[in-house]
């Protein structure tokens, strides 16, 4: 079964920068697809990054673009979310997610392994 643990999450002030990991246990990550999503109270969950497994192609919602950057380091079999210049409107849970095989999009439905979550808080 694969785990998904998040790491990261905190208070950063507005315009400020986190960087999220994503730690997968399992032997190898390259064959599955990782997506960010964040949910704040009230609210449906939204996916805010995707990367696909083999190719790394990568889908970033538009209130994000040019912001935040996704990556992955297979060796380490981690996957990263770079947080820069955020927004208060941004406090939210952020959640990582697996899904085997090539990303076909990045929507919570499409995928299966599910961690706990991080939070993360943007405010003065």
């Amino acid at each position: 079964q694969l785990q998904l643990v998040e790491s990261g999450g905190g208070l950063v002030q507005p315009v400020g920068s986190l960087r999220l990991s994503c730690a997968a246990s399992v032997f190898t990550l390259d064959y599955y697809s990782i997506g960010w999503f964040r949910q704040s109270p009230g609210m449906d969950r939204e996916g805010v990054s995707c990367i696909s497994s083999r190719n790394d192609n990568t889908n970033y919602s538009d209130s994000v673009k040019g912001r935040f950057t996704i990556s992955r380091d297979n060796a380490k079999n981690t996957v990263y979310l770079q947080m820069n210049s955020l927004k208060p409107e941004e406090t939210a849970v952020y959640t990582c997610a697996a899904n085997f095989g090539e990303m076909r999009s990045c929507v919570p439905r499409e995928y299966d392994y599910w961690g706990q979550g991080t939070q993360v808080t943007v405010s003065s």
